[in-house]
């Protein structure tokens, strides 16, 4: 079925989805009908593998935040088993930006983490559109540290445009959170499984971001910054023009983040992106969830901690060349 919500640069998708429609709504089993209408679902399969296999970064980044996109309770109801939600971070409150809980996934128990934005205005409004506070990323720690306590994995579905931006945040200690939750993360004695399935924004994404297995859905994004954010600060202005040039120099795409070694798989989406079939979304994430875990299982917790450690030492590009030294100096390198 077609998504309601209609991409601006898919026009030419959803008129032959339109007249494919009108065609089998009008056909009565006419043999010429079905074989128009089997000529003009080839020719639907071949633009849509022309145009999602040619995306701009701008068009990643409108994909990710596809409104029809499965979301964190999706992929609960898809495929995780016997979910038992965890709530409050004992200091102040129950920040409906971050979920968390015990689930089952295959013969997996783990603890589950994740932003959710909602689908609709109520839903979002009290997830505050998937900005989590200093209240979700402790929540979020304390559920991993119990994690620990109990040998369990942790799996972090990240899918968030960053962290909440208000004054109230700032002064309960955002930026402290963020970065004790990068600190913890960094040598939390249990497996952890990271993946990007929309938008992976700022500190906001990094606070539950530090894993043994960091991997993106192919049609997400992942940013120090959001387009609009970075447009702004370049240009003083987020405009039609200046937002793709800012998604093109940030680098956010799977492909250019996977080619930096910053993640360490894409997941694959349906044809079309994950808003077309969110039933085989789930399956391709939980089968390459499935063998994280399988991989990671035997691994003891002093080479997990070895191995999570030079995995993020590894990343980044480093250029040696010469450079003005004091006499005696070490080569420096730049």
């Amino acid at each position: 079925m077609a998504p309601k919500y209609r991409l601006s640069f898919e026009k030419d998708i959803y008129d032959l989805e339109d007249l494919l429609a009108k065609l089998e709504a009008s056909s009565n089993g006419h043999v010429g009908a079905s074989d128009e209408m089997r000529r003009i679902r080839r020719e639907l399969i071949n633009l849509k593998r022309k145009i999602y296999n040619n995306l701009t970064p701008w068009q990643t980044v409108e994909v990710s935040r596809h409104p029809e996109r499965p979301q964190l309770l999706d992929y609960i109801d898809l495929i995780f088993d016997e979910f038992v939600e965890l709530h409050g971070d004992r200091a102040f409150g129950d920040d409906r930006a971050i979920r968390c809980g015990f689930a089952r996934l295959g013969d997996f128990r783990i603890v589950l983490i994740g932003h959710h934005k909602g689908h609709n205005l109520k839903e979002r409004n009290e997830c505050h559109y998937g900005c989590a506070h200093p209240e979700g990323y402790r929540k979020a720690l304390n559920r991993m540290r119990l994690a620990a306590k109990y040998r369990l994995p942790v799996i972090c579905l990240i899918d968030t445009p960053g962290a909440f931006p208000g004054i109230g945040a700032e002064e309960r200690g955002q930026a402290q959170l963020i970065a004790t939750s990068l600190f913890e993360m960094s040598r939390m004695p249990t497996p952890i499984v990271c993946v990007v399935i929309g938008e992976g924004g700022s500190g906001g994404a990094l606070g539950i971001g530090v894993g043994d297995r960091v991997s993106m859905l192919e049609h997400a994004y992942y940013s120090v910054i959001s387009p609009e954010g970075c447009a702004g600060i370049l240009w003083k202005v987020a405009t039609e023009e200046t937002k793709p040039k800012a998604a093109d120099a940030l680098k956010l795409t799977a492909r250019d983040l996977f080619r930096l070694r910053v993640i360490d798989d894409i997941v694959p989406e349906p044809l079309g992106g994950a808003h077309r079939d969110q039933r085989e979304m789930g399956n391709t994430l939980k089968a390459y969830l499935l063998r994280y875990l399988r991989d990671l299982r035997n691994v003891t917790v002093a080479d997990l901690l070895e191995q999570r450690y030079q995995k993020f030492r590894r990343m980044g590009v480093f250029f040696e060349g010469p450079s003005e030294q004091l006499p005696g100096s070490p080569a420096a390198t730049v």
